[in-house]
Order: structure tokens, then C-alpha cells, then sequence
């Protein structure tokens, strides 16, 4: 309908064009027409790609769709959404609050939802009318998404086509400040080649496709390596297109920094660089080293990471992340205000005005961090709201501009967990506070995304709004458009989640509950992974009766969303009644009793085989969704089987290659066929194990070995998806027993 009016205002303007010269009326007719002409280019150029999303999903709603800018409100993204000449109208500031109310459209009107775990996105019979326009405003100026473990936890073997989706998922969702740190592989490639680096040492301090988050943060070298140049060149092009994606999309990536990180080698070729060893991290890992600032050798570096940065993505980059002494670091002796202040000051110097976005996470950034920085271009994202209050406490950061987030998930583990009106009051509360300046926006930060998708969606709903909101209240659009059906046992359903699951304890916690079915065995374990916890803080009487009526209310309707949400929550109940049988074995090692210790053990072996059965039946709870995914990242065999090992590593014994790493298990996953395999060759060897110790006879485990041995082999571990009715049977003998 744009271009038609273009190609008819064209026609116009050439016929005018003749005699506007000599005439004041057709000249003014003719500016007239030119501004028009103007006007609809820039519609036509900025929310085609926001027309590309509907294309790519809802096909059916694309040919109806027309769209218009209007001005910001007062400042603040804005969008108008209508009917007229059955066509729905979007007229809004830019591409990204388009596709804001293209989703609200969906959502509100159709009944439709696009999540990470599923899409509702059928086409229907006749287009939903807007009796009355329906107007927007949102009062933040970003709404920030990823976490450096994202990248890694949900998306090591992103292709483009992962990305594409992605991107359109971050876009309907209002997000347009975006973790995308990308491609870097190659930054540190070129640079370190101007250093006097081989290839080879380059590739010894770059780590694997499913490790790079950690390094990127200053936390460790190489592991998961070497990758092969395919890859470095690959992830490179990538990034590429996912910049130019979010140009598109009017959201900003932010862009990995040169902080002073550097190869633990690099002192060896320049023993007189003020060079700081930074100390070892989590599961014994060694630190990369860090530069100071105030050495030449960092200006000349810096100068040559900027200028790869320009030459591969662009110098159209507004905003980098990157610190140093993020989660620890040495500091001894540095100056730590100064050195800062020169980081911030490179950056300037190769991107004029660019904002560096600095994690707000247990003590860092610290006081003497910000001290001399410059705040209007420092902005920093509060990790941990559904927890703390750190930008109070911290009296806005020392009146630093801040974004509230929360992380809510670790390690992508599986876990019904999500803060939902605490989410709610924190922001409203941040809004009323006496810091209310400062907040610049709101955000999430899981540590992986393919979980719980109703956090998500009311994050992103929290973004487009000034008042307070009831999540109970929410909640009953956000059941009808998940599901893309609703009647009452499904939102009392919902209504008991919201007291249980996704309820708002007090109560400080990292993520969800973890499930037993996936510990390293042992005797009275309180949590999965180190920082883990297996406490519930709901009523669990009162979640199997939310779980028994969210079965109740689906019989005989067909819903991809819905069955993939009743896997999700049976798993929880199981992995919740585990936790009773797995106390029964303890007791039964305790008081020495073989018999009863058996009993419980064939119980609880039986349960697990049970879940895996039922996670079988859905692809996002698939251990090779994971595994087949790292091999479509890579195409040669070499880089298949690299892929692979990262693959499984980092959902096992993580690293490093040391029996008592404290990282073990904690990207642990409740997937079919890890339990069935992994899972449970740990837990028969417990068994062994156990009777060993109720027999007075001397056996250790080492459990240790078959992980690694798990990790390091090449098998897949393929699952029979369990038929309709026979999964239907299976889920009513788990919840009746």
C-alpha cells in the first residue's frame, strides 16, 4: 500500500516538476508533495522490517497490517494501534515500538504469543477489529536484555537462523538495548597478530563455542579450545548480521570492550608492561592477566582492538561492556579510580560519546570504580532485583544511571521459579524513590532463557507501563494468549501457580529449586550445584493441586504451548515428590537398613526413568535438541567433535579438570536422555556405593570419572517421543501416585 502511494505521488511530482518554476502555487503543491513523498519513504524504510517479522511469523496477519510514524512523547517511545478500512494500523516512533504493538496486537486481540518455549501463532479465520485506538507510552528509555551466560547457557550453537528468531523475539518484546557479544573471537584475532602472536597462541588464549562468556569477563583462557579459524570466521560473519538486524530493528548491541584484559602470555613478550596477574576463579580456573591503563602498551592495543572493531562491525557503536575485577580480580596496588577513568577515557578517544555499561552484581562496581568516571556516559545494569536492592543501598550506585533487572535463572537450569510481583513492586517502588533519575530503564538477565516463559513476557510488559501492576490481574490475558484458549479451571489453575511457583518469598535464592534427579549423588544434599538450593518456598500441596488442575482444564484441546507447559509442571511435581524418596534413602543408609534402603532406591530409580519418559515427548526438554544443535554450528568433522565435547562439558563437570571443581553440575539440565544415561549411571553407582557403606565395607564413588568419561565419548542419546495416549496415561500415574 506504501510503495503504491510512493510510485502514484512520484508520478505526480514529475508531471508538476514542468512548470513549478515560473508558478507559486504549483510550487507549493509540489513542496507539499515532496514533504508526502518523504514522509512515506520513511515509513515504508523504517517499520519494513518490523513488516519482515510479521511475514516471518504470522504470515496470515502480514497482508493486513499498515503502519505510520508519529512523534516521541515527550522524549518516550510511543505507539497508536487501530483499525481502518480492515486494515490494523500501527503507527508508532521507530521500528522497535512497532513491533511492540505489533505483539500487543497478538497478544490482546488474537490471542496469540511467540516464547522460548513454543509458539501460539496459528493463523485465524477472521482479523480481530480495534473498536477504539489504543495508545502507548513507555516511560523507560531502554529495555535491556541478555547476560553474558545467555550467550553461552542458551546460545553457544546459535546460527543465523537462531539468531533471526531471537532478534524477532527481542523486538516484539520492546527490547532495544542488547547484550551481543559476538564475533569477538576475531577482534582478539587481529589484534593480537599486530602483538607478535601466532596462530597458534592466539587459539591457546581464545576458549571453545560453549565457554566464551567467561572468558569475555576476565574469568579464564582456552577452555574448550583451540577453535579452528572456520570458527573464529563464522562467529565474525554472525555478528555481522546480527548487527545490522538490530540497526534495523532500532535496537542497540552492545559491544564487548578492551578493558586491560589480556593473554597470560603477553608478559612474556613485554616483561616491562605493567602487568597484573588477576588470581584464579571458580573451579580452578586461571584469570586472564590485566593491563593497566596507564602503560603505553595499553593505549597502542586499545588503538588496534577499536580499529578492528570499526573495521569488521562498524563504527556506528554507541554502547561497551566489559570490566575488570568483575566476580573477584587482584586490585592490590592499583589505583582503581584512575585506571578507570582511563578505560573509559580509550573508549571515548575511538567512540566519542559511547556509554559503558558496567554489571551490577554482589560488590561490583565498586565505589572507587565509579569514582572518576564520567556518569553521563556510565550505565549500569542491576543484576539481582528480584533479590537485593543494591541501588539503594548503594544510593543509586553513586548516583550512576541504572537499569533494573533481575537474573532469575542460573545455569539455564530447569525450575518453575520467577519472582513475579516482586518484579512488579521493585520497579514501581525504584520509579517512586528519590533515585527515580537515575533509572534509566528495565531489563532481564537470565543466565539461560529457555525457561519460564511467563517472567519474560511480564518483564516486558512492565516496560510499557507508569502504575502499578497486579500480576494476578495480569495473568489472565497472559494465560489466553500463552495457550491460545482459557476457561476458569485454567486460571485457577494459573492463580495457584501464582502462589506457589511463582510466588515473591522473602527469601534470597539463586534461581529455581533444583531437582535430585540431577546431583552428583551423596548423602543429605541441600544443593544440586554449589550455589544452588533444593528448598521449596511454596506450599507443595497446594502446587500439585495447580498442577492437577492445569491438566484438568486441557483435556481434548489441542494447544502446542499448553502440552509443552503440562510436561514442564508434572516434571516440577516429580522432581518434587523425588525429593521425599531421596530423604527415604538417606534415612535408610542411616539407620543401616538394606531393606527399606533398596525399597527406596528401586522407587526412586523408577521415578527418574519415569521423567525421562516423559520429557521425551517434547523437544525443549531433549538432551539432543543440545547436542544435534552444536553440530549444525559447525560443519567439518574436526569441529563437530570439538563442538560436541563443549556441548557436554558445560552441562556436566563444567570445568576445570579437577575432581573437586565447584562448578560441577552447575548448568545442570532435567533433560530426557541425560537422565537416562549420565543421571542415572550416577545414581546406580550410589547405590552401590550405599550398600558398600550399610555392609561396613570400604568403596568410594568417583563420580568424577564417568562424567568426564560421559562428556569425552561421542554418543548421542536419541529418545523415542511417548505417544498422545500413552503420555496422557504416564502423566495421571505420576500425579496419582
Amino acid at each position: 500500500m506504501i510503495r503504491k502511494r510512493i510510485e502514484y505521488l512520484y508520478r505526480v511530482l514529475i508531471n508538476i516538476n514542468y512548470g513549478w518554476q515560473n508558478n507559486k502555487s504549483l510550487k507549493k503543491i509540489y513542496l507539499l508533495f515532496a514533504c508526502s513523498l518523504l514522509i512515506l519513504s520513511l515509513q515504508a524504510q523504517t517499520f519494513s522490517s518490523v513488516q519482515q517479522i510479521a511475514n516471518r511469523r504470522v504470515p496470515w496477519l502480514s497482508k493486513h497490517l499498515e503502519f505510520k510514524i508519529i512523534p516521541k512523547q515527550n522524549g518516550e517511545d510511543a505507539y497508536e494501534l487501530s483499525s481502518q478500512n480492515n486494515k490494523i494500523v500501527i503507527a508508532a516512533t521507530n521500528a522497535n515500538a512497532a513491533a511492540v504493538a505489533l505483539n500487543f496486537y497478538l497478544t490482546r486481540y488474537c490471542h496469540r504469543s511467540m516464547s522460548h518455549l513454543g509458539d501460539n501463532l496459528s493463523p485465524l479465520k477472521k482479523i480481530p477489529q480495534i473498536k477504539t485506538t489504543v495508545k502507548n507510552v513507555s516511560p523507560f528509555q531502554y529495555r535491556y536484555a541478555l547476560n553474558y551466560c545467555t550467550i553461552n547457557y542458551t546460545m553457544s550453537f546459535y546460527t543465523w537462523k537462531d539468531w533471526e528468531r531471537e532478534l524477532d523475539w527481542l523486538a516484539l518484546h520492546g527490547f532495544n538495548l542488547v547484550l551481543m557479544p559476538v564475533g569477538v573471537e576475531k577482534i582478539w584475532q587481529n589484534t593480537l597478530k599486530q602483538f607478535d602472536y601466532s596462530d597458534k597462541e592466539i587459539k591457546e588464549f581464545i576458549p571453545g563455542a560453549a565457554f566464551t562468556a567467561w572468558w569475555l569477563m576476565g574469568n579464564l583462557e582456552g577452555w574448550g579450545g583451540a577453535v579452528s579459524q572456520t570458527i573464529i570466521d563464522q562467529q565474525a560473519l554472525l555478528a555481522k548480521k546480527i548487527i545490522a538486524r538490530m540497526k534495523e530493528l532500532n535496537i542497540q548491541p552492545v559491544i564487548q570492550s578492551f578493558y586491560g584484559m589480556i593473554p597470560t602470555s603477553l608478559k612474556n613478550k613485554f616483561p616491562d608492561a605493567a602487568i597484573i596477574p588477576q588470581g584464579n576463579w571458580a573451579g580452578g580456573f586461571t584469570r586472564p592477566d590485566i593491563l593497566l591503563p596507564n602503560d603505553i602498551l595499553y593505549k597502542k592495543m586499545a588503538a588496534v582492538y577499536y580499529n578492528e572493531i570499526k573495521t569488521l562491525y562498524g563504527s556506528d557503536i554507541h554502547f561497551f561492556c566489559g570490566e575488570p575485577f568483575h566476580e573477584g580480580g587482584k586490585a592490590d596496588g592499583i589505583n582503581v579510580s584512575e585506571a578507570t577513568n582511563l578505560v573509559q577515557q580509550q573508549m571515548q578517544q575511538h567512540f566519542p560519546k559511547s556509554t559503558w555499561v558496567l554489571q551490577g552484581w554482589q560488590n561490583n562496581p565498586s565505589k572507587d570504580f565509579l569514582r572518576n568516571l564520567d556518569k553521563e556516559h556510565t550505565l549500569i545494569i542491576e543484576l539481582f532485583g528480584e533479590n537485593t536492592r543494591n541501588w539503594e543501598q548503594r544510593k543509586g550506585y553513586e548516583n550512576t544511571n541504572f537499569i533494573w533487572s533481575n537474573v532469575s535463572n542460573f545455569g539455564e537450569k530447569n525450575g518453575l521459579y520467577g519472582k513475579l510481583q516482586r518484579f512488579a513492586n521493585e520497579i514501581y517502588y525504584a520509579k517512586k524513590s528519590s533515585y527515580s533519575s537515575l533509572l534509566k530503564g528495565i531489563g532481564i538477565i537470565p543466565e539461560g532463557i529457555n525457561n519460564n516463559p511467563v517472567a519474560y513476557d511480564f518483564m516486558a510488559h512492565l516496560a510499557w507501563t507508569k502504575d502499578s501492576v497486579d500480576a494476578k490481574q495480569w495473568i489472565r490475558n497472559y494465560v489466553h494468549y500463552r495457550y491460545g484458549f482459557t476457561n476458569d479451571t485454567l486460571q485457577k489453575a494459573w492463580d495457584l501457580l501464582l502462589q506457589t511457583v511463582y510466588s515473591s518469598p522473602d527469601e534470597k535464592q539463586e534461581g529455581s529449586p533444583e531437582s535430585i534427579f540431577c546431583a552428583r549423588p551423596a548423602l543429605n544434599i541441600t544443593g544440586v550445584s554449589t550455589w544452588g538450593t533444593r528448598k521449596r518456598n511454596y506450599n507443595l500441596q497446594l502446587f500439585e493441586d495447580a498442577v492437577k488442575l492445569f491438566v484438568q482444564a486441557g483435556k481434548n484441546i489441542s494447544s502446542s504451548t499448553y502440552n509443552i507447559d503440562k510436561i514442564d509442571f508434572v516434571r516440577q511435581l516429580q522432581a518434587n515428590k523425588a525429593d521425599e524418596v531421596y530423604q527415604q534413602m538417606c534415612d535408610a543408609v542411616t539407620q543401616k537398613n538394606k531393606a527399606s534402603f533398596l525399597q527406596a532406591y528401586d522407587l526412586f530409580e523408577k521415578m527418574l526413568l519415569q521423567q525421562d519418559l516423559l520429557l521425551s515427548s517434547s523437544k525443549y526438554f531433549s538432551l539432543n535438541t543440545w547436542l544435534l544443535q552444536s553440530q549444525k554450528f559447525v560443519k567439518n568433522s574436526a569441529d563437530k567433535k570439538m563442538a560436541l565435547l563443549n556441548a557436554k562439558t558445560q552441562i556436566t563437570y563444567w570445568g576445570s579438570n579437577n575432581s573437586q571443581t565447584d562448578l560441577h553440575d552447575y548448568a545442570h539440565k532435567e533433560w530426557a536422555g541425560l537422565l537416562s544415561s549420565l543421571y542415572l549411571q550416577r545414581w546406580q553407582l550410589f547405590k552401590k556405593e550405599m550398600l558398600a557403606k550399610i555392609n561396613g565395607e570400604n568403596f568410594i564413588a568417583d563420580y568424577f570419572e564417568i562424567e568426564k568419561k560421559w562428556a569425552e565419548t561421542d554418543s548421542f542419546y536419541s529418545v523415542n517421543p511417548t505417544l498422545e495416549d500413552d503420555l496422557s496415561n504416564l502423566i495421571e500415574r505420576i500425579i496419582e501416585n
